[in-house]
């Protein structure tokens, strides 16, 4: 069935009605500011959600080429109310502690800030005008929170929506396989803080954001009760959810959202992976429409036929296109009709010094005897040019080949350092040797199907956790090598979607620090690297492989 075929919530010609700076107490005698959005009915009605530190009052102005069209109540990642409160829908917005109009010390993306959520939201659906069923909605910041708030079950949370949102902070977003992902954090930290000390902000909160974030970050380098306090408990989620992911969230929230449709305890839930800008199908019609449709079945009881219809959707993505991709469902995640194919490295040569060298292939069988090759570890001293390490190619495809799914790279190595860092790369290669280039998150153009890390010294595995195609590092201690000593790593790589064309190759790039398709999510390179050599081995007794979740095609 079609949401043709079904009712929604239609805009009706009311008034909005807004409270501004709306107190709200806590647990502890906090009070916390936020925003209350509701239509001019007299029904009551269902409340949307978010809690941030990105002040209530800012407003957002989208790119000319949104569908939804600019007002004065648009915020960044949140829900539009001049949409959802013609439909039936009151908002708040609440500005976490520490941040925009809140007092209190700022802790972002923390246990408190969970236990905040849940007051808020209680509050909210024991409003007058509400009709007792609170749901959440937001992208990213405002997604994150949604999975720790709905561990702590506030018996008024009926359904949540987290739109391209983390969910384990020591793996999604601080050290991508137990490498320290600086880039995006530092620049996150330094831009918050500027706008709150050194904007509006300070003229009514001088002390906001006022926290030690990246030193606790950075202290923190293994895991460790103070990440777990802060990600999702997935046996306590138990609230009906949407999961919806980006293919190119592959540096910080698709994890997350594939995480949670695989291991939450809900027993109704969906998953939906997209491609795009990290805001553009947040604010599409369609996009819109199936945010909707989930909340009119959870929070209004309306039959919209969305829990009928298969629970998996996904964008396929055929490479190079830069407006979306038509949608498929199915039935769970990972595929159950997925051919887990193992491509295995076949070293040919030493590494080259061009950009675009290749060092040997993927092949269907294992080299009878091991090859290796050998590359130096220090990241390149020059910022914006990537390091060399070794690249691998598949023979042009024969036909066009659907990869989905999680990939995993058992990868054998050694250094003559203490530790090696392993960045790993998947691209897609025309006839012509170029970069076939996706939409990023950031309306870039990016080089790369998806990435993994892994740092050898966090190779130990947590065997109760870990899956065939999806390794689960522990991060509970540092295996520091032996120099030369030869080990096996298994690479986490994050899912992806892509159809490699007829003649297309699947390119593997292994490197000692970030490559192609990095852009704003560098990571940091430990001292270790410095003058470092790293060897990589392939075939024999120890065989080096990509493991691919091939798809066959389709036939209803």
């Amino acid at each position: 069935m079609t949401a043709a075929n079904h009712k929604v919530s239609q805009p009706r010609d009311c008034e909005l009605i807004v409270h501004k700076d709306v107190k709200i107490p806590l647990r502890d005698g906090t009070v916390l500011y936020g925003d209350v959005f509701r239509p001019d009915i007299e029904e009551k009605v269902p409340v949307i959600m978010n809690i941030g530190p990105y002040q209530k009052d800012r407003v957002w102005l989208p790119p000319p080429d949104l569908e939804e069209k600019p007002n004065p109540y648009m915020n960044w990642e949140t829900g539009n109310p001049m949409w959802w409160c013609p439909r039936g829908y009151a908002m708040l917005r609440v500005d976490t502690r520490g941040s925009g109009k809140s007092p209190g010390h700022s802790e972002p993306s923390s246990y408190q800030e969970s236990l905040d959520c849940y007051d808020c939201i209680e509050w909210a659906g024991h409003k007058k005008w509400c009709n007792g069923n609170v749901g959440t909605l937001g992208v990213s910041y405002h997604a994150a929170f949604q999975w720790k708030v709905a561990g702590l079950q506030p018996p008024s949370l009926k359904a949540i929506i987290p739109w391209e949102g983390r969910a384990d902070q020591y793996r999604d977003q601080a050290y991508h396989g137990g490498i320290f992902a600086m880039g995006f954090i530092a620049s996150w930290h330094n831009t918050n803080t500027a706008r709150h000390l050194l904007g509006a902000p300070r003229s009514y909160n001088p002390d906001s954001f006022n926290n030690n974030m990246l030193w606790n970050c950075m202290r923190n380098d293994l895991d460790s009760e103070f990440w777990r306090m802060c990600s999702a408990h997935w046996d306590k989620i138990k609230v009906p959810f949407y999961s919806a992911g980006n293919w190119g969230g592959f540096a910080m929230h698709l994890r997350g959202n594939t995480e949670a449709y695989m291991l939450a305890a809900s027993k109704h839930k969906k998953l939906r992976i997209h491609s795009g800008t990290h805001f553009h199908p947040f604010h599409s019609e369609e996009g819109r429409l199936d945010q909707l449709r989930f909340m009119d079945h959870w929070l209004k009881g309306i039959d919209t036929g969305i829990m009928d219809e298969p629970p998996v959707k996904l964008e396929i993505r055929t490479g190079g296109q830069l407006t979306p991709y038509p949608f498929r469902f199915e039935n769970e995640w990972p595929l159950a009709r997925t051919q887990w194919t193992k491509m295995y490295l076949n070293i040919e040569c030493e590494p080259s010094s061009q950009p675009n060298g290749v060092e040997g292939k993927l092949a269907a069988a294992s080299p009878q005897a091991t090859g290796k090759l050998s590359y130096p570890a220090s990241a390149p001293s020059r910022p914006g040019k990537s390091p060399r390490g070794a690249s691998f190619e598949t023979p042009p495809m024969q036909q066009d080949t659907e990869i989905t799914g999680p990939i995993v790279l058992s990868l054998w190595v050694s250094s003559t350092a203490v530790d090696m860092d392993i960045f790993a790369t998947i691209r897609n290669i025309d006839p012509d040797g170029k970069d076939v280039c996706e939409m990023g998150q950031q309306a870039d153009l990016v080089a790369c199907v998806t990435k993994g890390w892994l740092r050898a010294s966090h190779r130990k595995l947590d065997p109760d956790k870990s899956l065939p195609y999806r390794p689960y590092h522990a991060h509970n201690e540092h295996q520091w090598l032996t120099p030369g000593e030869i080990v096996e790593c298994q690479v986490e790589i994050w899912p992806t979607c892509m159809v490699f064309r007829k003649g297309h190759k699947l390119r593997l790039d292994i490197s000692p620090a970030d490559g192609v398709g990095t852009l704003y999510f560098t990571h940091y390179h430990a001292d270790y690297n410095q003058g470092a050599v790293s060897t990589i081995y392939s075939g024999g007794d120890q065989p080096s492989y990509l493991l691919l979740p091939i798809i066959p095609p389709k036939y209803d």
